[in-house]
C-alpha cells in the first residue's frame, strides 16, 4: 500500500491551506460541513475524490469517505467548545487531524485491492458433435458437462474451424489460418511446419503476466524442431501427444499407414513407461497431479486437450458397459469415449475445489470441430459434419462455468470464435494484449454480463490450395463470383445473420441420429444435399435457417456481392500459404521409433559427423516404402478389433 502526500502536485503553501492526500494513484481532499441535529449544530468530515482512481476500492467504498468512529473522536475533541463554528486556526487544525485519522484508518483497516488473476483452465474435446451433450438432447450420458453448462454460460452461437489444426492455432494465437499461413488443411506429423516462431501464443503472453503454464493431451500444431514443442511455446509442462491421433493405450501413431512409431511425451522425453494407461485417465491424472502441488497463489493456466472422442474409436469396459443396449458398435465405442471424458471433467473440477482454486477459477470447455458421423459422431440437426463449412463442421459444444460470472445459469447467443479466446484471456489475466495483429475479440463482457459481443463477423477460410487445377476461371470468377471473387477457391465468412460459402466446402448431408442403427436399416432417413453442376457459391440466413436449408444465393445477390467483397478485402491481408510435401526423414524408423523433431536438432548443421548421420539415415529410409506395404496389411488385420 503506498501513502504519501501529494508533493510533486501541490506546492508547500498549498498545504497549508488545503491537506491532499494520494492512495494508490487516488488524490482525496477533506470537507467539513456543518449538520443540524436536535437544535445544535454537529461537524461532518468527508473526503472528496479530486482525481480519477485506477484500481483500488475500499472496504468502505462510496466515492465520499465518510469519517469513521475513530477519528470523529479527533474532531469531538477539537470541537466540543465550538459553538457557533470555529475559527479560521481552528478549522485548518481540523482539516489536518482529520486528514491524517483517514490515513490512520486506510492503513490499519486495509482495503479490497484488484482482485488475484484467475486461474484458468481451458478443456478442449476432439471430434465432438453438436448433438453429441445431452444438453442437446443426446443419447450420449454427459451428466458433469450437463451440470456444469446449467450453472454457468452455454454458448449457442460458438463457433470452431473444421479440423483439429486450424482451431487449435487460432486458439494458441487469436489469429485467423490466413494470418499465420495455416490455410490447408492440418500438419500432418512428416510435414516440416508448425506455428510461426514470430507469433506470440497464448501461453507465452500469460508466462509473462505471471502464470504458471501446463498443457496436457493433444498438441497438433507441428514438432519439426525443437522449438516447435510445447515447452518451446510456452508452457512450463507437458504431457502428450505430438500427432494428430494415435492409439490410446499403446501410444502408436502412423501417418497414413506409411509412417508409424510412439506419441507419448512428458516434456521432451519419450513417456514409454507411462504406455497402456488409458488416454483420458492418464491425462485427468496428470492434471489433478498439477492442481494437487499448484500454490494457489500463483495463477495458473491449464490446458487440457484430450484426444477423446477422435479415432480410434477405444474405451475402458467399465464406460462400454453404459450402454448395453446401443446396437451399433462405433456409436457405442463413442459414447463410452465422451462419457469417460465426462467423468474426467467432473474429476477435474472436483480437484479444483479440493485445491482451493475453484472460487478463484474460469473453466472453458469447447470441441475442437464438429463430430464425423462415419465414426459414430451426430450433429444432428445441423448440416455436414468434421471437414466442412456447413454449420455441422464448425458449430461446437462450448460453455463456461465460473463463480466469477457475474450472470450465471444462461444461455448465451453472442457470436463468438475459437480466436477470441486470445484477448479474452489475456483481459482476464490482467494483461490485455493489443488488437493490432489480432482478428480475435475480447468476448468477456458478452459472456459474463451479457452485453453485446464485439464481434459481427467471422472469416472461417480462404483456402487458395484447394482450388483445382485447371478449374476454368470464366464461370466461377466471371458469373457465379460477378467480377469480384473466384468462387472456386475454398472459402467461408459470417456477417451478422449471413453465411457465404464457395469452392468445395463439403459433404452437405443432414444426418439424423437414427442413420446410425446397425443392419439393412443403416443410413436410412439420411438427407442427401443435390447440387446442379457448377454451383459454387451458397448464401444462408443462418439466423433464421440455422439448418441451412434454404439457399438464398440467388434470391438475394447484393448480399452475396458484399460478402464476395469481404473476402476480397481478407484475401488482401493474406499470407502466402505453407503447405511443404512430407519429409521422408520425419519417419520415427529413423529416430528410435519415436515421433518427434528431426530438423535443427544437434549436428546436423554443417559437421562432419551430421552429414554422414544425414546421408546414412537417408540410405536407411530407401526402405521406408517397403516397410509401409507391409504395415498397410498389419493395420487392415487390426481393423477388426480397433474401430476407425
Amino acid at each position: 500500500m503506498r501513502l504519501s502526500t501529494a508533493t510533486d502536485q501541490v506546492t508547500p503553501g498549498d498545504w497549508q491551506l488545503s491537506p491532499y492526500s494520494i492512495v494508490r494513484g487516488c488524490v482525496y481532499t477533506p470537507k467539513l460541513t456543518w449538520i443540524s441535529s436536535e437544535g445544535a449544530r454537529r461537524p461532518k468530515a468527508q473526503w472528496n475524490v479530486i482525481s480519477s482512481c485506477k484500481g483500488v476500492s475500499f472496504h468502505t467504498h462510496p466515492a465520499v469517505f465518510n469519517v469513521s468512529q475513530h477519528f470523529t473522536l479527533h474532531l469531538r475533541l477539537l470541537l466540543q467548545e465550538a459553538s457557533p463554528p470555529p475559527s479560521d486556526f481552528l478549522l485548518l487544525e481540523m482539516k489536518r487531524r482529520t486528514c491524517y485519522a483517514f490515513l490512520l484508518a486506510i492503513w490499519f483497516s486495509g482495503y479490497r485491492a484488484d482482485p488475484p488473476a484467475p486461474h484458468l483452465i481451458f478443456i478442449m474435446a476432439d471430434d465432438q458433435g453438436y448433438g453429441d451433450v445431452g444438453y442437446h438432447g443426446s443419447d450420449i450420458r454427459t451428466p458433469v458437462l450437463d451440470g456444469l453448462a446449467a450453472e454457468g454460460v452455454k454458448l449457442e452461437n460458438y463457433y470452431v474451424q473444421p479440423i483439429c489444426s486450424p482451431s487449435r492455432s487460432q486458439l494458441m494465437t487469436g489469429r485467423y489460418q490466413i494470418h499465420t499461413g495455416l490455410q490447408h488443411s492440418i500438419i500432418r506429423p512428416r510435414q516440416p511446419l508448425c506455428l510461426p516462431p514470430d507469433v506470440p501464443t497464448l501461453p507465452e503472453r500469460l508466462s509473462e503476466a505471471g502464470y504458471a503454464t501446463h498443457m496436457v493431451g493433444k498438441w497438433h500444431l507441428g514438432f519439426c524442431r525443437p522449438g516447435c514443442s510445447p515447452t518451446a511455446r510456452g508452457f512450463r509442462s507437458f504431457l502428450g501427444t505430438l500427432t494428430g491421433s494415435g492409439d490410446h493405450f499403446s501410444y502408436q501413431s502412423c501417418d497414413n499407414a506409411e509412417a508409424c512409431g510412439f506419441d507419448l511425451h512428458d516434456g521432451d522425453t519419450p513417456a514409454w513407461d507411462m504406455a497402456g494407461n488409458y488416454s483420458t485417465l492418464l491425462y485427468i491424472d496428470r492434471v489433478k497431479q498439477i492442481l494437487r502441488s499448484h500454490n494457489s497463489s500463483t495463477p495458473l493456466f491449464l490446458y487440457l486437450s484430450l484426444q477423446a472422442a477422435h479415432t480410434p474409436l477405444q474405451a475402458p469396459d467399465h464406460f462400454l458397459e453404459l450402454y448395453p443396449s446401443q446396437s451399433n458398435r462405433i456409436r457405442r465405442h463413442y459414447a463410452a469415449m465422451l462419457s469417460c471424458l465426462d467423468h474426467g471433467v467432473g474429476q477435474v473440477v472436483d480437484q479444483l475445489k479440493a485445491s482451493g482454486l475453484y472460487e478463484n477459477s474460469v473453466v472453458i470447455y469447447s470441441s475442437d470441430n464438429g463430430g464425423q458421423p462415419l465414426s459414430g459422431g451426430s450433429n444432428w440437426p445441423l448440416r455436414g459434419g468434421k471437414g466442412t463449412y456447413w454449420e455441422g463442421g464448425i458449430r461446437a459444444v462450448g460453455f463456461v462455468h465460473s463463480p466469477l460470472l457475474k450472470v450465471k445459469g444462461v444461455v448465451s447467443k453472442a457470436l463468438i470464435h475459437v480466436s477470441d479466446w486470445f484477448p479474452t484471456l489475456l483481459s482476464l489475466a490482467g494483461a490485455p494484449e493489443s488488437h493490432r495483429g489480432l482478428d480475435g475479440h475480447d468476448v468477456w463482457g458478452a459472456i459474463s454480463e451479457g452485453l453485446p459481443s464485439p464481434r459481427t463477423e467471422i472469416l472461417f477460410n480462404i483456402d487458395p490450395v484447394s482450388r483445382k487445377p485447371g478449374e476454368p476461371y470464366d464461370k466461377a470468377l466471371v458469373l457465379n463470383g460477378f467480377g469480384i471473387w473466384d468462387t472456386a477457391v475454398r472459402a467461408a465468412i459470417r456477417a451478422g445473420d449471413w453465411k457465404l460459402l464457395t469452392g468445395n466446402v463439403g459433404d452437405g448431408d443432414w444426418t439424423p441420429p437414427r442413420a446410425n442403427a446397425d443392419g439393412p436399416e443403416r443410413w436410412q432417413g439420411l438427407e442427401k444435399r443435390r447440387n446442379e453442376v457448377g454451383k459454387s457459391v451458397w448464401l444462408f440466413n443462418v439466423s433464421s435457417d440455422p439448418y441451412e436449408r434454404c439457399d438464398m444465393a440467388r434470391a438475394r445477390p447484393e448480399i452475396v456481392k458484399h460478402l464476395l467483397n469481404r473476402l476480397a478485402e481478407y484475401n488482401r491481408t493474406a499470407v502466402v500459404p505453407r503447405n511443404p510435401p512430407d519429409d521422408p526423414m520425419a519417419d520415427p524408423e529413423l529416430h528410435g521409433g519415436v515421433w518427434g523433431p528431426w530438423l535443427g536438432l544437434e549436428g546436423q548443421d554443417g559437421d562432419e559427423v551430421g552429414r554422414k548421420s544425414r546421408a546414412t539415415r537417408v540410405k536407411q529410409c530407401k526402405l521406408c516404402k517397403l516397410k509401409a506395404l507391409f504395415k498397410k496389411v498389419r493395420l487392415r488385420l487390426q481393423k477388426n478389433a480397433v474401430f476407425f
